[in-house]
């Protein structure tokens, strides 16, 4: 992937940084899934590679949204994993933790690199080794003002994300304390959800997301 691809896949993220977390979904169900969310605004897909098949599931979904959606892959853990990924057609690799391998990795495969960080000196340590975007995680147990304190000494412009715990009643305070995006797992996505259900909690994250920026 090129420097213009990976500034697609940014600006595709801003502008749609609610994102869906399909862990545990299985390949048969996955462009059911995708359809339903795109469907109800949701353009942002992360298949984590403890779910079943995962690589299959992210080159399905690569192929079938191509232009309507973006697929990441969450839980990355090393760089074997990276260029799998890459290769099933993801263009996002996030991970729990922060992992200079994983990072140098990602970057030297075009893929927008989203390590998970806990603490400031994780922060700075991901952003040297060239980390496009941060993931605060467990955002529920960092809370939002850790978005705000960490503003105020990262550099100016850092896109910070929250996930861990996030639903569509904290959304607006993530947001409003700095995040600019958010991973929904659990709280919207679960194995078996039916369709109806999912695309309404969809409808709801994206809303209280919308509500939180409204006059910004």
């Amino acid at each position: 992937m090129n420097d213009a691809a990976l500034a697609a896949t940014r600006q595709h993220l801003l502008a749609h940084p609610v994102v869906a977390i399909l862990r545990g979904i299985r390949p048969q169900e996955c462009v059911g899934v995708a359809d339903t969310l795109v469907e109800a605004g949701i353009r942002t897909l992360e298949v984590p590679l403890n779910s079943p098949d995962p690589l299959a599931s992210i080159g399905m979904l690569a192929r079938h949204l191509d232009g309507e959606a973006l697929v990441g892959a969450g839980t990355v853990l090393d760089a074997a994993q990276v260029d799998a990924v890459a290769d099933a057609g993801a263009r996002i690799a996030l991970a729990p933790n922060r992992n200079v391998e994983v990072i140098r990795r990602a970057v030297s495969r075009g893929l927008y690199a989203m390590p998970g960080v806990a603490t400031v000196s994780e922060a700075f340590e991901a952003l040297a080794a060239g980390a496009h975007g941060l993931k605060l995680f467990p955002a529920d147990v960092l809370a939002p003002a850790s978005f705000k304190a960490w503003r105020a000494v990262l550099p100016v412009g850092v896109e910070l994300f929250a996930v861990g715990g996030v639903d569509a009643d904290n959304l607006a305070a993530f947001r409003r304390a700095g995040a600019c995006g958010a991973g929904l797992g659990g709280s919207l996505y679960t194995p078996g959800i039916a369709r109806d259900e999912l695309a309404r909690r969809a409808r709801a994250a994206l809303a209280a997301w919308a509500a939180a920026g409204a006059g910004r």
